[in-house]
């Protein structure tokens, strides 16, 4: 039999699905402004929550409350712009308690990469994501559990171990920014980040019932990083609906100069799109992007889904651009990404590396001039031919996860219905061909599966077309309904 952890059949009390941690972040805080809640009421009801959910799923390895407290209390001090911060800017969050995925610095608090090498690391500042979110005036409240390294589409690592799905806690969460998912679709947090290279905000959204979005290389400024020109890797935000990944966006967003590709904020907010869906003209949809297999449940509920743009009046037609050698650019690049980050560490700390860093480094060890200029101009080539799709769509529209969520033991998917697979990364491959792109993409759920486990809907929109692609998706996240987060951990019993 299945229970929820907080029913009556179990020893673990709930919480009210009313309650503080159940709230749309937009809600608290317009709730925080009107002086209706405190952050320290907030960080309460976030711990008290994480103090009974936790447990069960391994979301939240690294707490810092007493950090939190302190900063909430500096804050209510600084509200009308001292101390340099933004309380008029678009995305102020008055003090919300966030959560940061593990592979950002926060200054003090243990940040552990996931590895082993840095089982004990607290760094002296934090990560440019950070230092933005704080000054627009987020709460740090912990860190989120990732993969090591973030390689890898199942969050589980050396250091903390398995963080686990809760729509049912014997499969994987996806990753690699699956402690953030796990926290949202819980109620754990508001909001969260996550960082994005292969599919890591939008698998893990996919497999937890949550919403998370790759925006446009630039649109959040990042720092330090080992390749500052790179457009493969960004950061970006979840959350649990449409208009609240609009609001955490607009708190990220904007130009810094340690970031040569960082643009501005734009005139206007993200959130105010998202909260004024409108009807794209033209949907392509895709069940597999023309390379990848994909399970027959997975592809029904996301075709039946894309579909639903049709009662608000849009066409969606079997279209798609032609991504033809996005595999081979995709390894390529990637291999090459991880010998300019990880690289030094195949001579130095060789055995505390897991296998899969170590073929992906050793993979573009291996590379030469000519594979790299291959693969450049194979991306080349393939953003034009998005570029001319676009000419005619406003959205492509495919599965985000080729699986529904998997159990948490195995590593990683080598097989989908009777394909089986080359690589550990080739069962992202629907999202990692979309990376290629440097377009805005979005995951948001779209329906669950038979056996009960969430499926989540990819929508792509042109390059910097964040503010479109978001009141898009708010059009069909009305249409489809809100998932029903957040849940109670499933247990087997």
């Amino acid at each position: 039999m299945t229970h929820l952890v907080g029913d009556s059949r179990t020893s673990t009390a709930g919480i009210p699905s009313g309650s503080l941690t159940a709230l749309p972040a937009r809600t608290v805080v317009r709730m925080l402004g009107r002086g209706e809640v405190s952050p320290l009421e907030l960080i309460d009801a976030a711990m008290d929550r994480t103090a009974r959910v936790d447990p069960v799923v391994n979301a939240v390895p690294t707490l810092c409350p007493e950090r939190a407290r302190a900063a909430a209390r500096r804050l209510t001090d600084d509200v009308g712009g001292l101390g340099g911060l933004e309380p008029t800017a678009p995305g102020w969050l008055a003090g919300l308690p966030v959560l940061i995925k593990d592979m950002t610095d926060v200054e003090g608090v243990r940040t552990t990469y996931g590895s082993p090498i840095f089982r004990d690391h607290v760094p002296a500042r934090s990560g440019l994501v950070v230092e933005t979110l704080e000054r627009r005036g987020a709460v740090v409240l912990g860190k989120t559990n990732t993969p090591e390294w973030a390689a890898g589409g199942n969050t589980f690592n050396a250091v903390f171990g398995a963080t686990r799905n809760p729509w049912d806690t014997r499969l994987s969460c996806g990753g690699s920014s699956g402690g953030s998912a796990v926290a949202l679709a819980t109620g754990m947090t508001w909001l969260a980040t996550g960082s994005d290279m292969g599919g890591s905000l939008r698998l893990p959204a996919a497999f937890c019932g949550v919403v998370g979005l790759r925006p446009s290389p630039g649109r959040v400024a990042r720092a330090p990083t080992a390749d500052p020109w790179s457009p493969l890797s960004v950061d970006g935000p979840m959350a649990r609906d449409v208009a609240d990944v609009a609001l955490l966006l607009d708190a990220m967003t904007g130009a810094h100069p340690a970031d040569p590709l960082s643009v501005d904020a734009p005139a206007h907010p993200f959130l105010a799109a998202a909260e004024r869906p409108k009807v794209p003209v033209r949907v392509g949809w895709s069940p597999n992007l023309g390379l990848w297999p994909v399970d027959p449940e997975v592809a029904a509920l996301c075709a039946a889904a894309v579909r639903r743009f049709e009662d608000a009046g849009t066409l969606v037609d079997d279209a798609c651009p032609d991504f033809m050698g996005a595999r081979a650019v995709f390894q390529t690049l990637r291999a090459d990404a991880f010998v300019t980050a990880m690289g030094p560490m195949l001579d130095t700390h060789r055995d505390q590396l897991k296998p899969e860093v170590v073929w992906n480094i050793e993979h573009g060890l291996a590379q030469t001039q000519a594979d790299l200029s291959e693969a450049a101009r194979g991306r080349a080539a393939l953003m034009a031919r998005v570029a001319a799709f676009f000419e005619t769509h406003d959205l492509l529209a495919c599965p985000t996860v080729m699986v529904p969520p998997f159990p948490v033991e195995h590593r990683f998917v080598d097989r989908v219905a009777d394909t089986r697979l080359e690589t550990y990364v080739d069962w992202l491959g629907l999202t990692s061909t979309l990376t290629l792109t440097a377009c805005p993409v979005i995951s948001l759920p779209c329906g669950t599966t038979a056996a009960g486990l969430p499926v989540g809907l990819q929508l792509m929109a042109p390059p910097r077309a964040e503010a479109a692609l978001l009141s898009h998706a708010a059009l069909l996240e009305g249409l489809l309904g809100r998932s029903a987060t957040p849940v109670d951990p499933r247990a087997p019993g």
